[in-house]
């Protein structure tokens, strides 16, 4: 693969709230440092809510030297605020590549499910239970989305080319039936399951076979066994807080398997790299709300449901980095000796 990259997130932005609280200039430097030390990364997506956040990684990332896919990630929010967002974090990935930086633009993420005014419904299950509950009208009702989205991405690259000059995708969900004519790479949020993991190779060799580049994004699992089966099922274990959309605990006695995580990832890693992906970003590096708690209840041990290949400690630094409140999980040391090889 030309970039081997991995995903960093800066904090989503829901209804007002940050999921990452903290947020400090100097450990996202280290810790990015480490992204293009210890895993050998060549490029990084930075993903938020903040623009001003994702500004601040993006530059980060390119003192670096690494290509940076600056990533807005819009939640619950209308077309009209997606454009506006977009429109705000491409005049800043537009001064980062004017100075000489490596600048892929993502112009959004999954915005069909994870946004409002494309599908029916208040909550992303909702809208895929919609798009895809009767088998009936199944085919119907995706051609349908797909023509609300285009028209919408078309828009959006009109914003986003008012001001940035350099290479343009968005992260797509395969039935959003993306019209690829305008952008300059083919992104795909392309998630293993049990039900499609004896064709996902091919299906990935049949998709880099496409007129332009092809990334992937959004591939990942968690540290439980059988998180891997679950696919985009994987968080179906966690209980929130209805309120504020705050992880609380997980839903029954999950056991931890790092190294069920590891071999997923690699596994992953192996096909895109040998059937010709452009790019992969793997997800992600650390996820904020999933603190690891290795003692008590095992059902408050956030972390094993945490997509993290770093396990978040809380109030306590770890071992392997002494400066940093986390320690590396198996699947950091996989994505190390796949992206080292």
């Amino acid at each position: 693969m030309r970039a081997r990259g991995m995903t960093y997130d800066t904090g989503f932005v829901l209804r007002g709230r940050q999921s990452r609280e903290r947020f400090d200039p100097t450990v996202v430097r280290r810790e990015l440092a480490l992204i293009r030390d210890d895993l050998h990364c060549n490029a990084v997506q930075i993903i938020g809510g903040d623009p001003d956040r994702l500004e601040l990684a993006a530059g980060a990332a390119a003192e670096l030297g690494m290509e940076v896919w600056f990533s807005p990630y819009p939640l619950e929010l209308e077309p009209e605020q997606i454009l506006a967002l977009l429109g705000d974090c491409a005049e800043r990935a537009e001064r980062l590549r004017r100075q000489g930086a490596a600048v892929v633009f993502v112009a959004g993420v999954e915005l069909s499910v994870m946004n409002r005014g494309f599908l029916p419904g208040d909550a992303p299950e909702e809208r895929v239970e919609r798009l895809t509950g009767r088998p009936e009208r199944r085919a119907e009702a995706i051609a349908e989305l797909g023509l609300r989205l285009n028209a919408f991405l078309r828009e959006a690259v009109t914003t986003v080319r008012a001001c940035f000059r350099g290479r343009l995708t968005y992260a797509s969900i395969q039935f959003e039936q993306v019209d690829w004519e305008p952008f300059d790479i083919m992104t795909f949020e392309l998630i293993r399951s049990a039900e499609v993991a004896d064709r996902f190779r091919d299906a990935v060799r049949t998709l880099a076979r496409g007129p332009k580049p092809l990334a992937v994004t959004g591939f990942g699992t968690a540290a439980y066994r059988g998180a891997g089966d679950r696919g985009g099922r994987v968080l179906d274990v966690v209980e929130y807080d209805p309120e504020t959309g705050v992880p609380l605990r997980l839903n029954d006695v999950h056991e931890r398997d790092e190294a069920g995580q590891a071999a997923y990832l690699s596994e992953l890693l192996e096909i895109f790299d040998t059937e010709g992906v452009d790019s992969a970003f793997v997800y992600l590096f650390s996820l904020a709300g999933f603190p690891h708690r290795p003692d008590g209840d095992p059902r408050d041990d956030l972390d094993r449901a945490g997509l993290g290949i770093v396990k978040l400690l809380e109030g306590r630094r770890g071992q392997t980095y002494a400066d940093m409140e986390w320690e590396p999980k198996a699947a950091f040391t996989a994505v190390a000796q796949r992206y080292r090889g």
